[in-house]
């Protein structure tokens, strides 16, 4: 069952409520200015090609154009190179690898250590630094023995394969680990800070402390300090009351918006605003209570349990794990445009990360290998879409 809000480009103020069921948990319930460089983000930050205030139509389209790669193992971060490669990271494995987007060679630049992998923890989102064309920094997320952490690393595509990463330099630790909700999402936002995602490991206290870096998307520095303009003094964290959020995308006017898994009954797409409440575990999905921010959308457990988001073509593309479809949610501002819309329903398995490949085309990663799926011959893969 589905329920979402609709604002029409006649009407933008009328928000017209559309609801049809719900559902449970799959385990892992899981403003600022400038311009991003095309690469700045692993999570679908690149500009959308379509006109900011253009209104994406009702009804839209997936063709999957290719497979770039196969035979990955539990694939989750993925962040593409300024001059070309697509840079994956292996959540069990803990290893970051450079996937040839033409050729789907792979070369493996090492192992990131202090990883230890366990439950819904491992190596998760990577990201490359917005000052790469001087600094060779990529950024990647994992769970150690002890937390969840933020490293940065220098990459150096001259050294022999599996030689290729430089000692990770901890720029934020402790945030609180668990078997499930670790978050783990990373992307450089326009304003060219570095945003994170984080879970409350099933503590849904955690979520509403402030103090706490767990249930929150944090934003800071590239060196890992709180971010000037930030909510809260002194502090990374940018919103709170999240149970795990997966997924993080910017619109052409520098909205962010994230997918987040809900527990027995909704998972939801939210607009991002600086300091804003998302109710967590006060409210799951919308409540409507002064003090919380609704959702923009919200989809039955068994329907979602969204993961990645880009946004592309005037449209969130949300990728469902336990749903194991992409969802469409076309927007019109901050609100959905029309119904979203599900494709590629089983055809690929679960889907893990959803990243703007420029224009009308994404990239797409599946999930069979994570411990949760049934794997065929050639999973997991990375798939070129084109969508419109």
């Amino acid at each position: 069952m589905v329920q979402r809000r609709v604002v029409t480009a006649a009407l933008a103020a009328a928000v017209l409520l559309v609801t049809t069921g719900c559902s449970s948990d799959d385990g892992e319930k899981a403003d600022a200015a400038g311009s991003p460089p095309p690469s700045s983000s692993s999570a679908g930050s690149s500009p959308p090609s379509k006109a900011a205030d253009e209104t994406p139509p009702a009804k839209g389209t997936v063709k999957v154009v290719r497979t770039v790669a196969e035979d990955l193992d539990s694939p989750w971060g993925l962040a593409p190179l300024p001059e070309g490669g697509l840079l994956v990271s292996s959540r069990d494995e803990a290893t970051i690898s450079r996937i040839d987007e033409k050729t789907g060679k792979r070369t493996e630049l090492g192992e990131v250590p202090g990883v230890a992998p366990a439950g819904e923890g491992g190596l998760m989102g990577i990201a490359v630094s917005p000052d790469y064309a001087s600094d060779h920094m990529i950024y990647a997320y994992f769970t150690s023995e002890s937390d969840n952490r933020i490293v940065r690393m220098l990459y150096d595509p001259e050294k022999p394969a599996g030689e290729q990463l430089g000692a990770p330099d901890t720029i934020l630790r402790g945030i609180p680990k668990g078997t499930n909700h670790n978050g783990g999402r990373l992307a450089f936002g326009p304003d060219r800070m570095l945003y994170a995602s984080t879970g409350e490991r099933y503590e849904g206290p955690l979520a509403q402390d402030k103090k706490s870096l767990g249930g929150k998307i944090l934003r800071m520095t590239p060196e890992g300090q709180p971010a000037p303009g930030n909510p809260f003094d002194d502090s990374v964290v940018y919103s709170y009351g999240h149970r795990n959020v997966q997924g993080l995308a910017w619109d052409a006017e520098q909205r962010l918006f994230a997918s987040e898994f809900g527990q027995n009954t909704w998972d939801e797409l939210n607009h991002i605003r600086p300091g804003g409440n998302y109710g967590w575990p006060e409210v799951e999905g919308e409540g409507g209570e002064s003090g919380y921010v609704d959702p923009v959308a919200v989809w039955s457990t068994e329907e979602a349990s969204p993961s990645g988001i880009a946004i592309a073509e005037g449209s969130v593309w949300m990728a469902g794990l336990r749903g194991q479809r992409l969802w469409r949610v076309p927007l019109d501002g901050t609100e959905t445009a029309a119904e979203p819309q599900a494709f590629l329903e089983g055809d690929y398995g679960r889907l893990r990360t959803v990243v703007s490949a420029g224009g009308d085309k994404l990239w797409l990663v599946t999930s069979e290998t994570d411990g949760r799926g049934s794997p065929e011959g050639g999973d997991d893969k990375i798939l070129e879409l084109e969508v419109t």
